[in-house]
């Protein structure tokens, strides 16, 4: 049986769209797969040029005849395209999708951007031929010549930009001057380097026992050159950052570099400071807010291996390091190392895939780990390595729970229970810090009638309308907007009203309460900017503010030695979401929104307001012990056959007629009934969660199996069905498996 491979020739971002077919030979067989790299006859005159194949496949696009033969295997290519590329394979494989977007997501920069260049005028001249040649100028009239060489005379180096702008000559100026060898001009490339403002300092870090035991478990490895998976389990304030960077200096001194991915962007700017005080310009960092021009640049400075240490969220996986040694996940539990956009991979699955192809080491940190990582610790696929006190030996927070249902009954109607108000009060007396945590946007959730019940609603999309603090109402899918009514449309009765408060309204009654506190917010809406999120951590860490209101982002791995009260609002808000994750995610949360509290030299205290006060998630993070919650979770996966039990495969169906989505669901569901594949079990087809979104309709079928193989080959099978068949061009199918989200 033939083969073909297809092959990219040109590696350059603009044109990963576009690949060629070739024979393989039946000598070449047995060499080539994805991520290889070849030499193949290209354009009319056949020049030998070398190229990355992506795919191998039996199907030739055309005429059989007409497809040329792949000249060679290139020998001991150590190209770093080419790991990257076979990475991609591997994504579009288990995760779903086509293979040009898997390639799309690991190589960084989607679009090539000029370098910035950084020239310097040098004066070839010695001063007494340079003087002959300021009077021939002098006498000519050339002003602007004679002005530049002057100033070469004091300064035998100078700016480009400088001689341009603040000596006002021109272009043609330093052109004449350059080509009658007067001067030279020096090109260098000029990175932009988004950790430029930071300083190096000293930086002496001190193990305690535990964390160097830790430290030693994993180091020992990477000297004999074992390579594998652990997961790091330290409580909040354990210093399992300290680990981490004791880590990287061994995999530096073996000359490997190291990527560190962090789960959201707002930690960047803390955990650089800290790696930067230590490693200095070797370390840079790769996400979504900076220029095209930045991303492009520490794309370039780690491919010509000029840093070793790479930071940043998801995307930092993709780094082109040449030598990676090791690779760490720190808050590996958090959601957003789930990709919501084709291919829909994991960070964590995908990194030690890498580090498998690298020989690398993966290293997992977390004071909550994920169930899953948990599970597999426990199964011994992952080494546990566990810290089990706080750094500086300080205690954990004390946690109170305030059941809402009590301060209701005694007619305290305010988003602060009485006991929050008065440890802020005390507080503030104190000149301590506060940080109040809601998991919530805008000025108030949906807005609803209490008359009759109706609900405002987006047309678009099957969804309640947010309010915000303009008066409008906002749908956060699709961006449809409209004045809030202040009567009901359906009844017409006044009582309707918003109801859940949002972080700007909690603002309001924080500084009602208390007027003189100085207060900073920190959502969605106001780390916009930028720069946003620096400048408002920087000034919490000033103690520019009293007290920190915010939602998810401010309670993910930052330390703030001032704070000893943190005040958790409607904790129990995320546990009746329609997800079977929804306990582990408020577990998480309020385990790691407690964390913030204490971490200096004070007490902390925090104080968990709820109204299920005594559902194991609130009470296992009340008292910090994690392994108490996974028995209760995981006996709950196992009776349900939940991942990481089981294995969920979600089959998303999107049409613009809601007739072609339920068609489609049910044609496939039939099919994979016919299948007949041992051990399967589906539920569905059925309406998404969210059955309309932009005026798009949604259909699910979920798939589930003890074996994530088999929902591998499952998903295969479809898309070879799919491949051609043009009854289903106007429907949109997509695979997930074991989303993060539900649908």
């Amino acid at each position: 049986m033939a083969l073909y491979a297809s092959v990219i020739i040109d590696i350059s971002h603009e044109k990963l769209d576009r690949a060629f077919q070739y024979r393989i030979p039946e000598e070449l067989s047995g060499q080539i797969y994805a991520g290889v790299q070849v030499s193949v006859p290209f354009g009319n005159g056949n020049h030998i040029r070398q190229g990355f194949v992506i795919e191998v496949t039996d199907k030739a696009e055309f005429d059989e005849r007409k497809i040329k033969a792949v000249a060679s295997v290139v020998k001991d290519s150590i190209a770093v395209e080419t790991q990257l590329i076979a990475l991609a394979h591997w994504m579009r494989k288990n995760y779903g999708g086509t293979m040009n977007q898997a390639l799309k997501t690991v190589i960084p920069v989607r679009q090539k951007i000029k370098a910035r260049e950084k020239r310097i005028l040098c004066l070839n001249l010695d001063e007494e031929k340079a003087r002959e040649q300021l009077s021939v100028f002098h006498k000519k009239h050339h002003t602007a010549r004679a002005r530049l060489l002057e100033e070469l005379l004091r300064h035998p180096q100078l700016s480009y930009e400088i001689v341009m702008q603040k000596l006002n000559v021109t272009a043609a100026a330093i052109r004449a001057l350059e080509e009658k060898k007067i001067i030279t001009v020096l090109r260098e490339i000029d990175y932009r380097t988004p950790t430029a403002k930071l300083k190096q300092e000293e930086s002496q870090i001190t193990l305690n026992a535990m964390q160097r035991q830790a430290a030693d478990a994993v180091r020992q490895n990477l000297r004999k050159g074992i390579n594998k998976t652990y997961l790091l389990h330290g409580v909040t304030g354990s210093g399992k950052t300290e680990v981490y960077m004791e880590l990287i200096a061994e995999v530096i001194r073996q000359g490997r570099q190291a990527i560190v991915l962090i789960p959201e962007i707002a930690l960047t700017y803390q955990t650089v400071m800290r790696f930067y005080a230590k490693f200095g310009a070797r370390v840079s960092i790769m996400n979504s807010r900076l220029s095209k021009g930045e991303r492009y640049d520490q794309f370039l400075r780690a491919k010509k291996g000029e840093i070793d240490i790479m930071i940043g969220p998801r995307s930092a996986l993709f780094t082109p390091f040449l030598r990676l040694g090791l690779i760490i996940i720190d808050e590996e539990h958090e959601g957003t190392y789930k990709s919501e956009s084709l291919p829909k991979y994991h960070a964590r699955e995908t990194a030690v895939e890498r580090a498998a192809m690298a020989g690398a080491s993966v290293v997992l940190g977390s004071a909550t780990p994920s169930v899953d990582s948990y599970y597999k610790a426990k199964k011994g696929e992952y080494q546990l390595i566990e810290l089990t006190g706080r750094a500086a030996s300080q205690p954990l927070p004390v946690c109170d729970v305030v059941d809402l249902r009590q301060e209701l009954q005694s007619g305290n109607r305010s988003i602060l229970s009485r006991k929050l108000q008065d440890c802020m009060e005390d507080c503030l007396a104190k000149k301590q810090q506060i940080m109040l945590f809601l998991n919530r946007r805008g000025l108030s959730g949906f807005v609803s009638c209490r008359a009759c019940g109706h609900v405002m609603k987006c047309p678009h999309c099957d969804v309640a309308l947010s309010l915000h603090k303009n008066g409008r109402l906002m749908c956060h899918y699709c961006g449809y907007g409209e004045t809030a009514p202040s009567v009901c449309p359906n009844c017409a009765s006044r009582y309707i009203s918003g109801f859940k408060a949002g972080t700007q309204k909690i603002e309001e009654v924080v500084k009602q309460r208390f007027p003189m506190a100085r207060t900073l917010r920190m959502d969605f809406d106001t780390t916009r900017g930028k720069d946003s999120y620096e400048q408002i951590l920087s000034a919490f860490w000033g103690q520019e503010a009293d007290i920190l209101i915010g939602t998810q982002m401010i309670v993910k791995g930052h330390d703030f030695p001032n704070v000893t009260l943190v005040g958790i609002l409607a904790a129990d808000m995320s546990m009746y979401a329609a997800d079977y994750r929804a306990c582990e995610r408020t577990f998480e949360l309020l385990t790691q929104a407690a964390g913030r509290a204490g971490r200096g030299t004070k007490t902390g205290e925090v104080i968990i307001q709820t109204y299920n006060p005594d559902h194991y998630s609130i009470q296992t993070a009340k008292n910090q012990d994690y392994k108490a919650f996974y028995r209760e979770e995981i006996s709950i996966r196992k009776l349900m056959g939940y991942p990481p039990v089981s294995n969920l495969l979600l089959v998303l169906f999107t049409a613009k007629e809601e007739k072609a989505a339920e068609w489609a669901a049910a044609y496939l569901a039939a099919l994979i009934r016919k299948a007949k594949v041992e051990g399967l079990k589906m539920i569905g087809p059925a309406s998404a969660s969210i059955g309309k979104v932009n005026d798009i309709y949604r259909r699910v079928i979920y798939l589930k199996h003890g074996e994530y193989g088999k929902l591998v080959e499952l998903k295969d099978r479809l898309e070879l069905f799919l491949k051609d068949r043009a009854d289903f061009k106007r429907i949109y199918i997509s695979f997930d498996f074991n989303p993060m989200n539900s649908v």
